[in-house]
């Protein structure tokens, strides 16, 4: 069935989003079609909006990668949901270690687009969520319990994915080892979250916003620096005794990327490993970070992480485990909510950091 529905539209570069009805094909053999419940609102979309468009994905253009919805139709070929499932749709495949595909699906690379009608004009998207519906291959859909929210569980498809990820499948993170996050945004509050669920310690929380520092708290930071009147990196050695054992960066700045590798701690041989320096964030188009290589000396790594390595098909469950437990705090780390209409200032409110935890578009 082909549907009609309003989404959010990118028409120009640097330009507000268009809110205006659209039209998606039937979903192919390998497609589904998706009544979207809500989406989280993630900072890589404003990167997409601010660059030039790419051979492979002009504009007009679908944004949105993280949602929850209902099956609504699927295509024939389509065997893991059926109409009537509760589904969180994401960017990574859903069992990645059998496609030769590329892992991310909106802004990191030129993954072929499908084409949706806009007054006349073809609109490229990829599972987009900023919408009332989204056409998606089926390998971006996991099924969901239909008795848990449809509202917070939105961002598992991304935020919680990436920054809980981080901490389980990049890093491995064990009790008591040591791990600071700069950036207590959505991203870094769910890799918070997932360290003080797997008993990290002490748990660091870096950002320039004492609010935020505060709230990262509720998710199970121990410590907190305010990067805005301190080194974080001096604050975080004199905490530790030296660094931590993990250090991540939820931000993407060059400034934030050098100070992880400063602020892992540093090993003595092959048998004294030293700290990690994880990058999670998304780096601003042409921001170049300049590494002191002299710390590798120390045994120290850097590395980066796309989705936090997750397995949607794998992960995703224990993500919503976590949360019927109570161990994952998803309706407190949803701060914002607002309707599609809202799109524009939901997009400027997370630019200039007014969104304490994560923001999500709902629908009716």
């Amino acid at each position: 069935m082909s549907v009609k529905c309003r989404a959010a539209i990118l028409v120009e570069p640097n330009k507000p989003l268009v809110v205006d009805e659209v039209e998606l094909a039937d979903p192919a053999p390998d497609q589904v079609m998706v009544k979207l419940f809500a989406s989280g609102v993630c900072h890589s979309q404003i990167h997409t909006m601010q660059r030039p468009a790419r051979p492979s994905q002009p504009l007009p253009a679908l944004l949105g990668h993280e949602s929850t919805g209902v099956l609504a139709a699927k295509g024939r070929d389509v065997k893991h949901v059926k109409e009537g499932d509760h589904v969180i749709t994401t960017w990574v495949d859903r069992d990645n270690s059998t496609t030769d595909q590329p892992l991310v699906a909106h802004a990191l690379n030129d993954r072929p687009q499908f084409v949706a009608k806009w007054s006349g004009k073809d609109v490229s998207h990829s599972a987009a969520t900023w919408a009332e519906y989204a056409l998606a291959q089926e390998r971006m859909v996991v099924a969901m319990p239909n008795d848990l929210p449809t509202d917070t569980t939105a961002i598992i498809g991304c935020a919680v994915m990436t920054g809980a990820g981080a901490i389980i499948n990049t890093l491995g993170v064990r009790s008591g080892r040591s791990v600071a996050v700069f950036g207590a945004g959505g991203i870094g509050l769910c890799a918070i979250s997932a360290a003080a669920i797997v008993d990290a310690y002490p748990i660091i929380a870096v950002d320039i916003i004492e609010e935020k520092l505060g709230f990262a708290k509720r998710f199970g930071a121990t410590h907190a620096v305010n990067a805005r009147g301190v080194d974080p990196v001096q604050a975080i050695r004199e905490q530790t005794d030296g660094g931590v054992d993990y250090a991540i960066d939820a931000i993407g700045l060059p400034q934030t990327q050098e100070q992880i590798l400063r602020a892992a701690r540093p090993g003595y041989s092959g048998l004294n490993r030293g700290g990690s320096a994880l990058l999670i964030g998304i780096t601003p188009p042409d921001a170049k970070a300049i590494l002191d290589t002299s710390l590798f000396a120390g045994n120290r790594s850097f590395t980066r992480t796309s989705g936090g390595d997750c397995r949607p098909d794998r992960d995703f469950p224990i993500f919503l485990r976590w949360y019927r437990d109570g161990k994952l705090k998803l309706d407190e780390l949803v701060t914002h909510r607002y309707t599609l209409d809202e799109i524009n200032s939901a997009v400027d409110d997370l630019e200039h950091g007014r969104i304490l935890g994560r923001g999500i578009l709902t629908y009716n």
